[in-house]
């Protein structure tokens, strides 16, 4: 039986880890607040965050990482400002080995740096000496329905195809199935980015638009998404595939997306300050707006969507005005890139 950690007690870090579980792993879940695993351990559920999902006998909470020292798999499921942190806490308690396989499975990018997870991590590695293997885990998944056994289905990136293989065959079943790319760019830019797009399509449905302007709004988005990703080294079909267009419909159209649900409550008129005040969940789209526009700007690619929503969010633009610069752009050439 291999034992895996799973860093981060969220609603997504718990499905993966009751999935885990079913899928005849050992799992260590880590909690950074103490309380939270005293009360997972106690209660066997998480009921702030997944409250549906029951954990199985062979998951084990705690909120201290040295309890995770003897796990083969280290899977960082927390949100994107947090990930340095976490991934630079855990490599100094763990004893030094040949080699660490880290797995991200955060959707987002670091606000100050725009650097990816794969080069956050990389960086940590490389400052306390060790030797790492990274990849990414993606799609379109809800944490709720993944933990009720809900067929799914996802993708594992690594540019080791030799992991991305053994990943998959480590946490794949009948209701989950992986698939394998080296692509860990073009994973990791079309998961933060379809957070700010799932954004936008929550203010098109809280302004009570239809499903053309939904349509257009999801193409498009795709569009600028693939874009920057190509610009970035990414691969262009990937962005048609789960970890793109899959994730992108997905959250743009799901009842269960907080970040559609946080478009929604803007265009109600609440400000972001409200919004965050009000829940404990962690909408990446919010951030991501912020990352991915300064990362777009370095790159020199034009993502209009993106930058709209920051401005909605941190400027003050209103959601209407915002829809109307974009529908008044200059008219171009669909398929240009």
């Amino acid at each position: 039986m291999t034992r895996i950690a799973v860093l981060g007690a969220g609603s997504w870090g718990t499905a993966l880890a009751v999935h885990a579980a079913s899928a005849g792993c050992e799992v260590r879940l880590w909690a950074r607040r103490p309380e939270l695993a005293e009360e997972l351990t106690a209660t066997r559920e998480n009921r702030i965050y997944l409250p549906d999902a029951k954990l199985a006998p062979g998951i084990e909470p705690t909120s201290d990482m040295r309890d995770l020292a003897d796990c083969k798999v280290f899977l960082v499921v927390v949100p994107s400002h947090g990930f340095r942190a976490v991934v630079g806490g855990l490599l100094e308690v763990l004893p030094h080995r040949d080699e660490i396989q880290l797995v991200s499975a955060t959707k987002g990018i670091e606000t100050e740096t725009t650097a990816r997870m794969s080069q956050v991590a990389r960086e940590e590695a490389d400052a306390s000496g060790r030797d790492l293997c990274f990849a990414t885990l993606a799609g379109p998944t809800f944490a709720a329905e993944l933990a009720v056994g809900q067929p799914s289905a996802g993708v594992v990136a690594s540019t080791s195809s030799e992991m991305a293989v053994e990943l998959g065959e480590l946490l794949a079943t009948p209701l989950f199935r992986l698939y394998s790319t080296d692509d860990v760019v073009g994973v990791e830019l079309g998961g933060a980015g379809k957070n700010v797009i799932a954004i936008a399509a929550g203010v098109v449905s809280g302004l009570g638009l239809g499903h053309n302007t939904l349509a257009a709004l999801m193409t498009r988005g795709l569009h600028e998404l693939t874009r920057l990703g190509v610009a970035c080294g990414g691969q262009r079909r990937t962005f048609s595939g789960l970890a793109g267009m899959g994730d992108l419909v997905l959250t743009c159209t799901g009842g269960l997306s907080r970040n559609r649900q946080t478009g929604i409550q803007l265009a109600g008129g609440r400000t972001l300050q409200q919004i965050q005040e009000e829940t404990s969940m962690v909408a990446e789209g919010i951030r991501n707006s912020l990352s991915m526009t300064r990362l777009a700007r370095k790159s020199g690619i034009e993502m209009p969507i993106t930058e709209q929503m920051m401005e909605v969010m941190y400027e003050g633009k209103t959601p209407r005005r915002a829809l109307e610069d974009l529908m008044t752009r200059e008219l171009k050439a669909e398929a240009e890139l």
